[in-house]
């Protein structure tokens, strides 16, 4: 037996595809049957994987991504499957995560014509005018299966589209009719489908931006994505430092540059205030961020001369948006540093500027870093700051940190202090819901590594944590998972007084984001997988409690959810 089904199967294999992350329906017969018999004839298809919600099969499929640099499959149930998937395409858009969807397709003929046609009323009703459509704004290309002879070519060419920089998701459709089509076997050679190569800026170019930060006074990097390259941060952490260059973060979503570092300067969200070091600069460096910042609040002078490097310059599929660059370049963050430092080599800096800049920064660095820590001091309410200060005690070389705690995104920023590029991610979009799918995904691709899951209580809900620590357990994925509950969703009610400030929601006690009654997050997570689940409510208590998680984590091989009860709303 060969079906356009097996090649399917057999092309996510030849594409490095380990786990197929899976809800199946009536559209599948040949997904089905054909795993079923390269089970039998030991084919050696990659691991299905049985997903109960689209949207956890999705952040699955991404966070095995951010971790191993290797694309993963999803496969859902026609357009009701497709919407399933809901935020979770959103944040691999945003996040820029390889990924391959395939959705099946409502059958064509109705009067049995063909192998696969109509024989259940769901059918009928699961027919709509463009499947595709629905995600043709979030995917980097779709298309249909239109006859089982060149499935594998489809796979492959939607593969490296995903692959290659701006990197993203793609959407592939197969009716029942289409994949259950007897194939011709296709030897395909892999090499023969590379993702586009890392790419360059012009040497002119780089020897431009070398020589104005070598001349500026006060010169600076923003960046907020750079480290998904971990190559980029050596490159950028080389380039500020024989240039006495700052380092501010915009909304950072990796690890970007060493936040021990003297000409660190913080990281920035929305805060409603201008940024001192983003007004002082003379020359701004913008390297891979959608957001460098926001000009209501906070961002360059007039005057400084803007430089922009990104993978994706134009941001073609954001509507509006600009920034004042007098020059921008697409590249590869990690080839570009690379020209930059080298365009350096055949410059004299000014030995003595470099030192006044180093100076100037570090002193900033220096007072940022004691207020960092007074804030990090216990009281007698527990504080996220505190517990994270905390946590960071427990974050080695063998550890993965995920992060969707929304409002307290700067809380674990600044005081878990993550320095290792590649070991920390947040999802790159703002659906909410990632953190916990994507936390089975990095397990899955390190194995060996602990994985350490920071979501808020809105985010935490939104996840669907029963069908994730379902899957955690099924599939031995054990995470430590902290809860930063606060009672309800922070993020509208700041969103509101930052337009209201006196308005009558600013007097209201209650302007529908709390959650009254509270939920028992450990008890989800306790019944729907087994986990160990502990409140922490006192300052006294959380050395304890982070302890006896990670010793479950690690020893007993089962998930362990920490809800920890900070300042309410």
């Amino acid at each position: 037996m060969y079906t356009a089904g097996t090649a399917f199967l057999e092309a996510l294999k030849e594409a490095g595809v380990s786990y197929v992350f899976a809800n199946l329906g009536s559209d599948h017969p040949a997904i089905v049957e054909s795993i079923a018999e390269g089970q039998a004839s030991g084919r050696g298809f990659p691991s299905l994987l049985t997903c109960p919600n689209e949207m956890v099969a999705l952040s699955a499929a991404h966070g095995f991504a951010q971790v191993s640099g290797q694309a993963q499959a999803v496969i859902v149930h026609v357009e009701c499957g497709t919407q399933a998937l809901g935020g979770a395409v959103h944040n691999a858009l945003r996040g820029r995560v390889p990924v391959l969807i395939f959705a099946g397709a409502t059958p064509y003929t109705q009067e049995g014509e063909l192998k696969g046609s109509r024989n259940e009323w769901i059918q009928w009703i699961q027919d709509i005018a463009d499947q595709r459509g629905i995600m043709r704004n979030y995917v980097k290309f779709d298309y249909e299966f239109r006859t089982g002879r060149n499935v594998k070519q489809v796979v492959h060419r939607a593969m490296q589209l995903a692959k290659s920089d701006p990197m993203g998701p793609v959407y592939l459709v197969g009716a029942r009719e289409v994949m259950e089509e007897d194939a011709t076997p296709v030897a395909i050679d892999v090499t023969q489908w590379p993702p586009i190569a890392p790419l360059p800026i012009r040497e002119e170019d780089a020897r431009a931006i070398a020589d104005a930060l070598a001349r500026a006074r006060r010169p600076l990097v923003v960046t907020s994505y750079l480290g998904r390259n971990p190559a980029a941060v050596a490159g950028l952490t080389q380039l500020c430092r024989r240039l006495g260059i700052a380092v501010l973060e915009q909304s950072p979503t990796n690890v970007n540059f060493p936040p021990d570092d003297p000409l660190y300067m913080g990281n920035r969200w929305s805060e409603p205030y201008q940024e001192p070091v983003l007004a002082e600069a003379d020359v701004v460096l913008v390297i891979d961020s959608d957001a460098p910042w926001i000009p209501s609040t906070s961002k360059p002078n007039d005057n400084a001369a803007i430089f922009h490097i990104d993978v994706d310059p134009l941001k073609d599929d954001i509507p509006l948006w600009y920034i004042k660059a007098q020059r921008v370049l697409r590249a590869d963050a990690a080839t570009a540093l690379m020209q930059i430092n080298t365009a350096l080599d055949h410059m004299k800096p000014d030995t003595a500027a470099v030192q006044e800049r180093t100076a100037h920064y570090g002193k900033l660095h220096r007072q940022r870093a004691q207020e960092l820590e007074r804030r990090e001091q216990p009281g007698s309410v527990l504080t996220g700051e505190y517990f994270t200060a905390c946590l960071r005690k427990y974050v080695d070389d063998d550890t993965i940190v995920l992060s969707e705690t929304i409002t307290n995104y700067p809380t674990i920023a600044n005081h878990l202090r993550p320095s290792r590029p590649g070991t920390f991610f947040l999802s790159g979009g703002s659906s909410l819901g990632w953190n916990g799918g994507a936390a089975i995904g990095a397990k899955l691709a390190a194995p060996d590594k602990t994985v350490i899951n920071l979501t808020g209580d809105g985010s935490y809900m939104f996840s669907v944590p029963s069908s994730v620590h379902w899957m955690a357990r099924k599939y031995g994925t054990p995470f430590l998972q902290v809860v930063y509950n606060n009672g309800g969703w922070r993020s509208p009610k700041m969103s509101a007084l930052a337009v209201h400030p006196k308005g009558y929601a600013s007097r209201a006690n209650a302007i529908g984001v709390e959650f009254d009654p509270e939920p028992d997050h450990g008890g989800i997570a306790a019944a729907a997988g087994g986990a160990y689940a502990r409140k922490v409510e006192k300052p006294e208590d959380v050395d304890a409690a982070i302890a006896e998680a990670l010793r479950v984590v690690r020893e007993e091989k089962r998930c362990a959810v920490l809800d920890v009860k900070i300042p309410h709303l």
